[in-house]
């Protein structure tokens, strides 16, 4: 839906300097790409957050929560309605609770993955390694259930707060959410008739007391890791593909069906991880999804194995 003149006005005199108009989503995403949105809004507070959420859903106009835009192709004729930030409006993270059972840690979607690792380390909490190097927000991490083979969000996440299209912030308990791979979600059942996009506001994680110094060195020996066995200096996405739930991992199958260095227009697969489609040369999101496609086909036909996008691709 296109924003009309009255759409338009509101969004000024609401949010004056913190919205603007046809934003280039190249600017906003790891990828630098993407074309631009029609509207671009980075709410101050979460009161502001919650009025532009029920004023979007009201007016029928489609809008997009975004982190840091890590894991998102934005197509280059960019993207109707409002695209919604939360770097500005909800960055917290603080402990929240100690019990016999460890330490509850609540940080709020818009902080970074990194202050969220960062926090537990200088306070000698153990369970977040897992994540250090993970890029983009809490939020996105959650949505994604992110992970490495050392843990993910489903081990340490205890609950998370929402809001509704109507204003109003629901809590949903551990067990009322379904962990999948690279995947939460949670039954519309559980929070009522509310009808339309949700956005997560929080996550409360159990944490537990250890070494300090220990967390630190295995701190410093999975970055090590990460940083020997995955490209570095090029815009990406992180891995592009999700991995196959048995077998070889998408980047061994991209590499053994011979695609490793392939490049579209400014679009590269990576030489030192072949899940790592790379932003080599100025590309535009469709030599992303060229190249995309050309992974997808060739995997499908050498090994007859569906690859299921890890990278969330949006637009018009």
């Amino acid at each position: 839906m296109t924003l009309d003149s009255d759409s338009i006005k509101w969004l000024k005199s609401r949010f004056g300097n913190t919205v603007t108009f046809d934003e280039p989503m190249s600017k906003h995403t790891s990828l630098r790409v993407g074309g631009p949105a029609q509207a671009f809004v980075a709410p101050e507070n979460i009161e502001a957050l919650k009025a532009l959420v029920k004023w979007s859903w009201h007016k029928k106009i489609p809008y997009l929560i975004l982190g840091n835009g890590t894991n998102l192709l934005v197509k280059d004729s960019g993207i109707s309605g409002v695209v919604i930030v939360l770097t500005q409006c909800l960055t917290a993270i603080s402990q929240t609770d100690r019990n016999s059972h460890g330490i509850i840690v609540t940080a709020m979607a818009g902080a970074p993955m990194k202050t969220l690792c960062s926090f537990a380390l200088k306070r000698g909490l153990e369970g977040m390694n897992f994540a250090l190097g993970i890029p983009g927000t809490v939020g996105g991490g959650i949505m994604m259930n992110a992970g490495t083979s050392y843990g993910s969000m489903e081990g340490v996440l205890q609950s998370i707060n929402i809001l509704l299209t109507t204003g109003e912030v629901h809590n949903i308990k551990k067990q009322y959410l379904d962990f999948t791979y690279r995947k939460l979600s949670w039954n519309k059942e559980d929070i009522g008739s509310h009808p339309g996009q949700q956005v997560i506001l929080d996550g409360c994680f159990r944490l537990t007391l250890s070494d300090p110094d220990k967390l630190k060195k295995d701190a410093q020996k999975i970055l090590e890791t990460r940083w020997q066995t995955q490209p570095k200096g090029l815009p990406s996405a992180g891995c592009f593909f999700k991995n196959p739930v048995s077998g070889k991992t998408a980047g061994e199958l991209i590499e053994m069906a011979g695609l490793k260095g392939k490049s579209m227009g400014g679009a590269k697969i990576s030489t030192k991880h072949a899940n790592f489609i790379l932003n080599h040369h100025n590309a535009c999101a469709a030599d992303f999804l060229k190249l995309m496609k050309l992974v997808e086909e060739t995997v499908l036909k050498k090994f007859n194995i569906n690859l299921e996008r890890e990278v969330k691709v949006v637009g018009s």
